[in-house]
């Protein structure tokens, strides 16, 4: 279970911690004292009851999960000029039009605070101060070896996307119930560690950030198919989540299974390829 710090922590220093458990869907709370200090036998009801409503008030529209879509390249030349070259030849390739490209990040929203949900590269070794609960390789598995070649999952408590300014028709709530809040939260570090770039479920599409954003909705049990990238644009990446969350045996993921519009044999190799890799990485 994904460990939470411990809600209004201030307030517990001094006087002792409150218990709170809050109901946002029928607008209760219901809390505890423990006596941890001298002071905490000091607290009054009318205390207990003004902390346990202004944790009330923190539900209030503060607990959900909410989606943006960033451009490609935001705030970035370099990285907007190659997608835009890549678009190009892609579409080109499949013979369609040419598409805006979108990058995606979810914010979570809970009791406890906001957490940001974002793969980015590792940019060096204070992952720990960013929240990073995984890392993954880039273009090859030996390449991982080196920071350059290694991409990072962010779970930032207060933490921040770059250039959140530039989303477009964002941020998108795709729920408001604190189990799908906190299911989300504790999944992040279980992500499948792929090799960013690659296809190596052989989905048609190489995996990246919006793979694994597309996995974590998924997995939470959350409707992917309401879910599109704003008019005029695509998200590269996304159907290979997809495919990935439907290829894991879960309950909640295995509606996704027809959804997928991949062939069944397809869904095994993803399941087989997942099992292995799990293997590896606990030796």
């Amino acid at each position: 279970m994904f460990e939470y710090q411990p809600f209004l922590s201030r307030q517990s220093c001094a006087l002792g911690r409150l218990v709170i458990e809050a109901d946002s869907s029928r607008n209760r709370v219901a809390f505890a004292q423990r006596a941890e200090g001298p002071m905490s036998r000091q607290m009054s009801t009318n205390t207990l009851l003004g902390m346990a409503l202004d944790a009330t008030s923190a539900l209030d529209g503060q607990v959900g999960i909410d989606l943006y879509w960033l451009p490609l390249g935001a705030g970035g030349n370099f990285v907007r000029l190659n997608g835009h070259i890549y678009e190009a030849i892609k579409a080109r390739l499949d013979r369609r039009p040419v598409f805006d490209l979108y990058h995606s990040g979810l914010q979570v929203f809970v009791p406890e605070g906001r957490y940001t949900i974002e793969q980015t590269p590792v940019v060096d070794g204070r992952g720990q101060e960013r929240g990073v609960v995984a890392e993954g390789p880039v273009g090859a598995r030996w390449a991982g070896r080196f920071r350059i070649f290694r991409y990072e999952m962010r779970r930032w408590r207060d933490g921040v996307i770059p250039d959140i300014g530039e989303a477009v028709d964002s941020p998108r709530r795709l729920s408001d119930d604190l189990a799908d809040a906190r299911r989300l939260l504790e999944l992040v570090p279980q992500i499948p560690i792929l090799v960013w770039g690659r296809d190596e479920l052989r989905t048609g599409e190489m995996w990246n950030s919006n793979s694994i954003i597309a996995w974590l909705i998924a997995r939470t049990g959350l409707d992917v198919d309401s879910i599109k990238p704003p008019p005029g644009g695509r998200a590269p990446g996304w159907n290979a989540g997809l495919v990935a969350a439907a290829g894991e045996p879960s309950g909640s993921c295995a509606a996704h299974n027809a959804h997928s519009e991949r062939p069944a044999e397809v869904i095994q190799e993803v399941r087989a390829f997942i099992s292995a890799d799990a293997a590896v990485l606990s030796q």
